[in-house]
């Protein structure tokens, strides 16, 4: 039994900033992988950012220099940090943790279930 869930979405103009979290619990083990991945209507889901547990980055290009990930391992918790918001950036945005429980060995998926940033004046 693990849980992700998100907080900080809501309604900001072009120009706004906005700040994420999202924080796991349930019987964890070990978190590897975090990460914020969005959809917006008629399209696919995209990655936006994932930090590993080594700490290594990656963003998508059209969020890369506003977006910051960040996280907290001690709380299960990460952060995505976003500034300079343009109204494509409208979505609804998920957290993802690979997540070895504390019942197996196995690594798995786990999403939350998704806060909407709308960005429009």
């Amino acid at each position: 039994q693990v849980q992700l869930a998100e907080s900080g979405g809501g309604l900001v103009q072009p120009g706004g900033s906005l700040r994420l979290s999202c924080a796991a619990s349930g019987s964890i083990l070990l978190i590897n992988a975090m990460g914020w991945y969005r959809q917006a209507p008629g399209k696919e889901r995209e990655l936006v950012a994932i930090i590993s547990r080594g700490g290594s980055i990656n963003y998508a290009d059209s969020v890369k220099g506003r977006f910051t990930i960040s996280r907290d391992y001690a709380k299960n918790m990460v952060h995505l940090q976003m500034k300079s918001l343009k109204p494509e950036d409208t979505a609804v945005y998920y957290c993802n943790a690979g997540v070895i429980t504390d019942r197996g060995l196995s690594e798995n998926d786990y999403w939350g279930q998704g806060t909407q940033v709308t960005v429009s004046s």
